[in-house]
């Protein structure tokens, strides 16, 4: 089953634990990349963080003279709408949509799990409070996310499907 990761998050971790980066759709970006505020020239953060232990107070863009900032989404700020657009099409294609340790209350990001079961996805959520999509939801899980995660990878490498969610 091809798997791609949507987050929020903005420290690389999923693609430390062994996900392939062109795997990851990252919304509010990345701290791993510095981005200039004037040209928009991109970099790794370890060049920029060089030149600050090499001496540089606050580097500026080696292209424009530009101030340099974290590739991320800043409050205030507009998601990048290429990797919005992304992220709706990976949702409008999946056949199943795992939403992890989400409040789903922040849009446009909640939104997805919405998309994903507009277009016939299996919803599931794993979050220890409710959330706006759980009565959406094929399932819900309230367990720890360490405990629900490798029990429901299993379930649905094995195609085997889950119980039927209270209520249902």
């Amino acid at each position: 089953m091809p798997v791609r990761v949507i987050t929020q998050n903005v420290d690389g971790l999923h693609q430390l634990g062994g996900m392939p980066d062109r795997k990851v759709l990252e919304l509010h970006g990345t701290a791993r990349s510095f981005v200039c505020t004037g040209c928009h020239t991109r970099g790794p953060m370890e060049d920029a963080l060089a030149r600050v232990e090499a001496g540089e107070d606050d580097p500026p863009c080696l292209e424009c003279g530009g101030i340099l900032k974290s590739a991320t989404v800043m409050f205030g700020e507009m998601l990048d709408p290429v990797v919005l657009g992304e992220a709706v099409a990976i949702s409008k294609a999946c056949q199943v949509f795992v939403a992890v340790g989400t409040s789903l209350q922040v849009q446009p990001a909640a939104g997805l799990a919405g998309v994903a079961d507009d277009h016939g996805a299996r919803l599931i959520i794993v979050n220890a409070e409710p959330t706006p999509y759980d009565d959406r939801a094929d399932e819900v899980i309230r367990e720890p996310i360490g405990a629900a995660l490798p029990k429901l990878l299993r379930g649905l490498t094995s195609g085997e499907q889950p119980a039927d969610p209270p209520g249902v």
